[in-house]
């Protein structure tokens, strides 16, 4: 009997599994092809280019101030979506869920419309010698655009999963609501916010479509890694390759460490508890 249900809860998986292969090899080897499309040597060539440094610090600069911008103005609206209600709540979400759906070619349109020489705001900032598109800060808007939505949905799903109670005793033992945000709420929902900031850095890192309509690819000014990529296939595709392999083990990295942090903070806190 035991063998028989064995077998039968095995039959399920292995169809499924199989059903599933697909799927996973059209995901898998084209990373493979990349790993081996280069020897040592092409990669190394490929590094030391002229446009590989540029475009590598670039993507970091940039990267990191639009992590550190959607940080600061996601958090409270990661917090607000959770623990409000109505239709306000209902609108923001759907806002905050927009750029996703929407193409990034759409959205860099939509920046220039709003921030360029004829666009919404375009007379306001020209008056004050401010100049957006095709300038770094250009590129940052349109990182920003792309990532907010990944941190504040794992946010707000991070916040979603704070116990009430909780933040009811606190408020019970005279902590502030600022207070109970920062003391309870904030720790608590840490390994989801990091989860999301993760992602977002991610897709900040990978932005092509709204970065190219918007901020150009100019280079040593807007030319990030996924635009250096672009046009190094035009000319040289070891730098291309060499490029593609540096993003791609930067996600590599990234997913292994996203797979591994709830892991070590449940480790950690384990271990806190137990000496306490």
């Amino acid at each position: 009997m035991t063998r028989g249900g064995g077998a039968h809860r095995d039959g399920p998986g292995r169809a499924l599994l199989m059903l599933a292969a697909p799927i996973l090899l059209l995901l898998g080897v084209p990373l493979v092809a990349l790993a081996v499309a280069s020897s040592p040597s092409d990669l190394l060539a490929g590094i030391r280019s002229p446009v590989f440094a540029p475009a590598l610090w670039l993507s970091v600069r940039t990267t990191v101030a639009s992590v550190a911008v959607v940080l600061v103005g996601g958090t409270p609206l990661a917090w607000w979506l959770a623990s409000g209600e109505g239709r306000a709540v209902r609108i923001a979400e759907a806002l905050v869920d927009l750029p996703i759906v929407i193409p990034p070619a759409v959205v860099g349109i939509a920046l220039l419309e709003t921030y360029g020489r004829s666009g919404l705001f375009g007379a306001q900032l020209t008056a004050l010698g401010i100049q957006v598109p095709f300038t770094t800060l250009a590129v940052v808007l349109a990182q920003v655009v792309v990532s907010t939505p990944f941190y504040v949905q794992a946010a707000a799903a991070a916040f979603r999963r704070v116990d009430r109670d909780l933040l009811l005793v606190a408020r019970t033992l005279g902590q502030t609501r600022r207070g109970t945000f920062l003391r309870v709420a904030l720790p608590i929902a840490l390994p989801g916010l990091v989860g999301g900031a993760a992602l977002a850095w991610a897709r900040a890192l990978g932005e092509f479509g709204a970065t190219l309509l918007f901020a150009g690819n100019l280079p040593g000014t807007t030319q990030t890694m996924p635009l250096a990529i672009y046009a190094a296939l035009e000319s040289d595709v070891k730098v291309a390759v060499a490029l593609s392999l540096v993003l791609a083990g930067a996600s590599v990295l990234l997913l292994f460490a996203l797979r591994m942090a709830p892991r070590a903070w449940s480790a950690f806190h384990g271990t806190t508890e137990e000496h306490a």
